[in-house]
């Protein structure tokens, strides 16, 4: 699967990630065009004003036909395909926070020839800008902010670019790298060993702890 393909991909799912949340929060049909869009431009918008790269480079007659056909098709499927996209959901948006940041770091390394903080920033607030936008609006406590990984997976994606990792099948590579990373880490729970998470840290053991002992004293029993 080519790059092209993928950033195609990433673009869709984040339109519709904004779709759905629309959906969920009971918008109108102009609630679920105005929150796919701006999942879909927010973080571009971000990284454009601060790497000054002008705003209207952001409007690709190709991206923003994609996205709007994406809308399309979501406000004319039944409702009952929302339950379809939660199982899906956090993996195209996984494929999307990889476009986009790799994107993002792209974009700030030609315009500031390579200063990896710069493109930390641009790959950061591209990859999790719209999402956080899109949150706030819909009156959710943003994803972004809850899972440390969204963060730390732009960071590892500026660097991999800063290193010279641009051909399609490195891009490609970047892109299953963190949806893998991003998976586990939903699955397993993974948090940075920091004192903030001690107590969280605790009693999710705990919880597992006596899940496990369950279990056992059932086989047990058996």
């Amino acid at each position: 699967m080519s790059w092209i393909v993928l950033h195609f991909i990433g673009i869709i799912s984040y339109a519709a990630t904004g779709a759905f949340v629309a959906l969920e929060a009971r918008f109108s049909f102009i609630g679920v065009y105005a929150l796919g869009f701006i999942t879909a431009f927010g973080g571009g918008l971000i990284r454009n004003l601060i790497i000054d790269v002008p705003a209207i480079e952001l409007w690709e007659h190709t991206t923003i036909f994609t996205v709007l056909i994406t809308l399309t098709i979501i406000v004319l499927i039944p409702l009952q395909w929302i339950d379809h996209w939660r199982r899906w959901g956090l993996f195209f948006d996984s494929i999307g926070l990889a476009s986009f940041a790799l994107q993002g770091a792209m974009l700030a390394s030609e315009t500031f020839s390579n200063d990896l903080g710069v493109m930390i920033l641009a790959a950061l607030f591209t990859g999790v800008g719209g999402g956080l936008m899109r949150d706030v609006i819909a009156g959710r406590k943003p994803l972004a902010l809850k899972e440390e990984i969204h963060a730390i997976l732009t960071i590892l994606c500026a660097i991999a670019i800063w290193f010279g990792w641009r051909s399609p099948f490195e891009l490609t590579l970047i892109v299953l790298i963190v949806i893998a990373i991003r998976m586990s880490a939903i699955h397993y729970n993974w948090r940075l060993p920091l004192p903030c998470h001690d107590e969280e840290n605790r009693k999710f053991y705990s919880q597992l702890f006596k899940q496990s002992l369950v279990k056992s004293i059932y086989t047990k029993e058996k």
